[in-house]
């Protein structure tokens, strides 16, 4: 087994669901029910082409039990049922990708956020690079030296930035570091987390800019509010005075806090390219993806659409760490990190 240099972790959930919702009035999902699953696993391809992932690890929520609920019955209490198309086609996402050869992890009461963090804190044991596909903006909280978050927005893998802590900053106003605290103050309506009320995301940037941390300005309020003064003005300082302010800051950085080690239970081998190119072309017709098969075929195993051996590399292997797989690539590889000599014989999956 070559070396895993570069793991793509996708969020299951918020993909499939975003697929969902932006084609579910279109003709074809009335005759054809499985294009959030075509959706997700197109994203996947394209994200491994453009990263150059060496292995591809898939999260979903357990949709049997939460734990968050059950501490904190308030949690996404206001969501409405899933339609039961897109509880169909979560549960053929799942079986669809580990027929194609993906680690899809599932963990007990927990979400995919879990299994996202938990992957990132492994591969950065093991001197690997993490690369989180999502749509969502809870992982931002995960950025750091080695772990990036390929944001998916309109347009699709392609127009979508890929975030790093030279490039948050500049989004958000804030260090990577900082983005728990800056979602704690902010609150998550769509999780029904109200935040610090009177603290919107301007407000809440300004004063970790100036304060560096939440609780430094709980504890400078304590003190008089000079400096939180100084930096958001006595309206929003108020705010930050009021009992409820620490309260609801403290208890959604509770919820909002991921379990970095969910066991993954993967076995050695799984989920690390390349695949099988027959298990993904029975993988592909079972959805109706033969359109994109050659695609598939070319950037999860190396071999042409119609034969069963590797195809000649079109680009040049990369030798820093040990050879690893060539595939064409559209986009440039992210800025590596030198492994060290001791970690290159490591697995992921070991």
């Amino acid at each position: 087994m070559g070396d895993v240099r570069v793991i793509l972790t996708v969020d299951g959930n918020s993909l499939v669901h975003r697929a969902y919702h932006a084609a579910a009035s279109s003709a074809s999902a009335v005759t054809e029910p499985v294009w959030a699953v075509r959706g997700l696993i197109t994203q996947i391809v394209a994200a491994v082409e453009r990263v150059g992932a060496d292995a591809i690890v898939v999260g979903f929520d357990d949709p049997a039990s939460s734990l968050r609920r059950t501490r904190w019955p308030q949690y996404k209490v206001q969501r409405s049922e899933k339609p039961q198309c897109l509880v169909d086609q979560l549960v053929l996402a799942e079986k669809v990708l580990r027929e194609m050869g993906v680690a899809v992890v599932v963990p007990p009461g927990l979400e995919a956020d879990d299994v996202l963090a938990s992957v990132a804190a492994r591969g950065k044991r093991l001197g690997a690079r993490t690369v989180i596909m999502t749509s969502d903006r809870d992982s931002f909280a995960l950025i750091d030296e080695t772990t990036s978050v390929l944001r998916i927005i309109n347009g699709g893998v392609e127009a979508s930035p890929v975030l790093t802590p030279a490039r948050l900053p500049a989004l958000l106003g804030i260090t990577a570091g900082q983005y728990g605290d800056f979602a704690a103050l902010r609150g998550d309506p769509s999780d029904n987390l109200p935040g610090v009320r009177g603290i919107g995301p301007k407000t809440a940037a300004k004063l970790l800019a100036t304060l560096g941390c939440a609780q430094a300005a709980f504890d400078d309020m304590v003190e008089g509010g000079a400096r939180v003064i100084a930096a958001i003005g006595k309206g929003a300082a108020s705010r930050l005075a009021c009992p409820e302010a620490h309260t609801a800051w403290s208890l959604n950085r509770e919820i909002m806090a991921m379990h970095p080690d969910v066991e993954l239970g993967l076995e050695r081998g799984i989920g690390v390219l390349p695949f099988a190119a027959d298990d993904i072309r029975r993988a592909y017709a079972g959805v109706g993806l033969i359109y994109s098969l050659s695609t598939a075929l070319s950037v999860l195993s190396g071999v042409a659409a119609h034969s069963s051996a590797p195809r000649e590399p079109e680009t040049t292997r990369e030798p820093a760490g040990g050879e690893r797989s060539a595939r064409p690539r559209r986009f440039p590889p992210l800025p590596s990190r030198p492994l060290q000599p001791a970690m290159q014989q490591l697995s992921l999956f070991a």
